[in-house]
């Protein structure tokens, strides 16, 4: 019936025969267990800037495997969960567990900005991400299968200065993958790119996700996205965690259906009711 409603539902995007075909294999892998990601175990998790509490005991627990989506009002402090899941800031409290002993590469981050190096070419720019594996003989093997992943292959010798902000964000997301994460956490990726370019780089991070099956957190302002590639919606409040949604909904997801537009609307009114509140105190 799901189906049937996909091909009546007017706003949608028109169905494409190949996205039957890879729900059911989506269907199929369901049951497998991911091999490479990583599980999370917060406890208790909190963190201050000066005098300034921004996260407030976060308890959490991400499934290895698992595309997860936070949400929440600018400063509620979904974007230092991320830097402190990443390692790029020092815990003041609690713990942050990963099931098993991680190396550096292991926990990778996309941010908004691309920052690549604009005097090395592209080839180079995905290097980078090898770290002290960039000095081994199969470096640019790696880095051109990076590049083969996010459609990019044949813009390796360019020079970051020419590309277009998707393939900018493109090269970016080559150079997290190159060390194959356990783990990738993307602060907001998506936020400065035009709505087409957005739409193709979301089904590009949950096509790379399904591939490589890692742990994937997002950050993002955007609830339509988040529930178009999330599994999981977790939503901020003052530094805590206020709602954690569970997104029921079989992939491919497409925009349009009445399940995501209900998903999202049901987010969004959480959020809108929390701010209300919050201008009353």
């Amino acid at each position: 019936m799901q189906e049937a409603l996909r091909f009546l539902q007017p706003d949608a995007e028109p169905v494409d025969p190949a996205d039957i075909i890879e729900q059911s294999r989506l269907a199929q892998r369901g049951s497998e267990s991911f091999g490479r990601g990583l599980p999370l175990t917060m406890r208790g998790l909190r963190k201050s800037f000066g005098d300034n509490q921004v996260l407030r005991g976060i308890d959490l627990h991400i499934p290895a495997g698992q595309f997860v989506a936070i949400v929440g009002r600018s400063g509620c402090g979904k974007s230092t969960l991320l830097r402190l899941i990443a390692g790029l800031e020092i815990i003041d409290a609690g713990t942050i567990g990963f099931g098993a002993e991680t190396r550096p590469q292991d926990v990778r981050v996309m941010f908004q900005e691309p920052r690549l190096l604009p005097w090395a070419r592209v080839l180079s720019n995905v290097e980078v991400g090898l770290g002290r594996d960039r000095a081994s003989s199969d470096a640019q093997d790696r880095a051109k299968k990076a590049l083969a992943e996010v459609g990019l292959e044949d813009k390796r010798g360019q020079w970051p200065a020419v590309l277009s902000g998707g393939q900018k964000q493109r090269v970016a997301l080559a150079r997290a993958l190159v060390s194959d994460p356990r783990v990738l956490a993307f602060d907001e990726p998506l936020g400065a790119l035009d709505a087409l370019t957005r739409i193709s780089m979301q089904r590009l991070l949950e096509r790379v996700w399904r591939d490589q099956a890692f742990t994937a957190i997002l950050v993002t302002h955007d609830v339509a996205e988040a529930v178009a590639l999330a599994d999981r919606v977790l939503v901020i409040e003052d530094g805590r965690i206020a709602h954690d949604v569970k997104v029921d909904i079989a992939r491919p997801r497409r925009r349009g259906l009445a399940d995501l537009a209900a998903l999202e609307g049901s987010i969004l009114r959480d959020l809108l009711r929390s701010g209300d509140e919050s201008s009353d105190l």
